[in-house]
C-alpha cells in the first residue's frame, strides 16, 4: 500500500552511481581547463614578449606552439564536456525522479523540466536552479533547516562562467592582432578558472544530493525502492 511518502507506481532508484561517475566527470572537466588554463597561458606569455618587441624564429616557434597547445585544450575541453554532461543529466533525471517519490508536493515543475530546463534559452537561466532546490527540498531529512549556499553558490558560478565563456571567446575569435589575441588569452583564462571553480562546487552539490537521497532512502519509512 502507498504511504504519505510515494504514489502508485512510483519507486526509489539508487543515485549512487550515476552520482560518483558525474563527479568524476566533473573531475574530468576541472582537469580539462586546467590543461587549457595552461595553453591560454602560454599565449598569453608569448604575445606579450611580442608585444614587448620580441622578433625571431624562437618567439615564432613558441607561437605557433602556443595556438597548436591552446587547439588541442579546446577539443579536450569539449569532449570531457560531453561525457560529463550526458552523466550528470542522467544523474539529475534519476535525483528528480526520486524526489518525486519523497514528497512530490514540493516539486514545482514537470520531470521533463529536468533536461528541457538546461536546454530551453532564457529558462535556461534559472530553471535548472529552481528544480534543483525542489529536488534539495524533498531530500532533506523531515523538520531539518533547509540551506540553499551550495546550490546558490553553484548555480552562480555557473552563470558568471559560462558569461566570461561568451566574452572570452568573443575576444579570441574576434582577435586579429597580438594585442587582441593577448587580452584574448587573459580573458579565457579568466573564464576557465571560473570553470574549475563552478565545476568544483558541482562535484559538492551532486555527492551531498546523492547523499542525501541515500540517507533519506535508509531512513524510509516505507518508500518501495526498485533497481
Amino acid at each position: 500500500m502507498p504511504t504519505p511518502m510515494t504514489r502508485p507506481g512510483s519507486y526509489l532508484r539508487s543515485p549512487i552511481g550515476l552520482g560518483r561517475t558525474a563527479a568524476a566527470l566533473l573531475g574530468l572537466v576541472i582537469a580539462a581547463d586546467l590543461f587549457a588554463v595552461y595553453a591560454d597561458l602560454a599565449l598569453y606569455d608569448v604575445t606579450g614578449d611580442l608585444m614587448d618587441g620580441a622578433s625571431g624564429t624562437a618567439v615564432t616557434r613558441r607561437l605557433d606552439d602556443a595556438n597548436s597547445l591552446n587547439t588541442v585544450a579546446g577539443g579536450v575541453q569539449a569532449g570531457s564536456l560531453v561525457m560529463c554532461v550526458i552523466v550528470y543529466l542522467c544523474w539529475f533525471v534519476r535525483v528528480r525522479a526520486n524526489a518525486g517519490v519523497f514528497d512530490p508536493s514540493t516539486q514545482s515543475m514537470k520531470p521533463g523540466w529536468a533536461v528541457g530546463g538546461w536546454f530551453v534559452p532564457f529558462v535556461n537561466l534559472w530553471y535548472p536552479r529552481r528544480i534543483t532546490r525542489d529536488i534539495w527540498d524533498a531530500s532533506s531529512p523531515a523538520g531539518a533547516r533547509r540551506s540553499y549556499l551550495l546550490v546558490n553558490a553553484w548555480w552562480t558560478l555557473w552563470i558568471v562562467s559560462l558569461l566570461a565563456d561568451r566574452v572570452g571567446s568573443a575576444q579570441s575569435g574576434d582577435a586579429d592582432t597580438v594585442d587582441g589575441t593577448h587580452a584574448g588569452a587573459y580573458a579565457m583564462m579568466i573564464s576557465d578558472a571560473l570553470d574549475i571553480a563552478a565545476a568544483a562546487l558541482a562535484i559538492a552539490l551532486v555527492l551531498r544530493l546523492t547523499r542525501m537521497q541515500h540517507a533519506k532512502a535508509l531512513a524510509g519509512p516505507g518508500v518501495p525502492v526498485g533497481v
